[in-house]
């Protein structure tokens, strides 16, 4: 059954975890149905936010080491590798060359490709992953896992030029788009160039602000009307393909 609004949200990007109260955020994804993917930033925190997600029809919590932390706590890979079979469900993993993350950049690459493989043996994976100021070096390193060709890569917030979009869409990528990004030149080139149904939505919360204060995980009406108004068509329809989108990630054997 859809919402109220003629569609369920679907939030394939947020850190539940990471919110004031994390109960809270589980009962309002919950509460509002939607298709919820929360990752996870260390190995560490995966149990609990598994747990937490076990309870609930429709959260689905991932098991990640995200790239901005692989510095101090990359010799967590050891467990990401121990706990992958428990899970379906990875993110966020990825690389980071930003300024400040830069200097773990080699070591960073070496526990993504570690975190592929993993994945690529296992298969049947969903993968949301973070690739700031490297998106060559995250597609490279997605096409030499060829994990590509038995699990589902979704690039979360992929910032990059037409070129490498072409290249993600040729590997048969996914994307989680969010209003800010879908405010940027780089996130309308996305929409203009990747297929409807190879789209999701996301808050990134509670990274993400609107207004000045972090937004809601689930609410994500503003980047559906967007994508719906860049491609012309109704809103509920648009909602309708992303939330159907999410369902096809969820069934097992993509």
């Amino acid at each position: 059954m859809d919402d109220q609004r003629g569609y369920r949200p679907v939030d394939f990007h947020c850190h539940l975890d990471l919110l004031p109260d994390m109960r809270a955020a589980y009962e309002r994804c919950e509460k509002l149905r939607c298709t919820t993917l929360t990752v996870t930033t260390t190995p560490k925190a995966f149990k609990r936010n598994q747990e937490y997600a076990s309870k609930t029809q429709h959260v689905h919590a991932a098991l990640g080491l995200h790239p901005q932390l692989v510095a101090k706590r990359g010799e967590e890979i050891q467990l990401f590798e121990e706990l992958a079979h428990t899970t379906r469900f990875i993110g966020e993993i990825g690389l980071d060359a930003g300024r400040s993350h830069y200097p773990s950049f080699d070591l960073q690459k070496r526990v993504f490709e570690r975190a592929l493989d993993v994945c690529a043996r296992q298969g049947d994976k969903v993968i949301s992953v973070h690739s700031v100021r490297s998106a060559k070096h995250v597609l490279d390193a997605i096409e030499v896992s060829g994990v590509n060709s038995s699990c589902a890569v979704v690039l979360h917030w992929f910032s990059a030029g037409a070129a490498e979009i072409r290249r993600a869409i040729s590997l048969g990528c996914w994307f989680s788009v969010n209003e800010r990004m879908l405010s940027s030149s780089s996130g309308k080139e996305l929409l203009s160039l990747a297929p409807p149904n190879h789209l999701l939505t996301e808050t990134d919360a509670p990274f993400l602000e609107v207004g000045g204060r972090p937004i809601q995980p689930g609410d994500v009406n503003k980047a559906v009307t967007m994508i719906a108004a860049h491609h012309g068509t109704d809103e509920i329809v648009m909602g309708k393909i992303i939330s159907d989108n999410a369902e096809r990630l969820l069934s097992p054997s993509i």
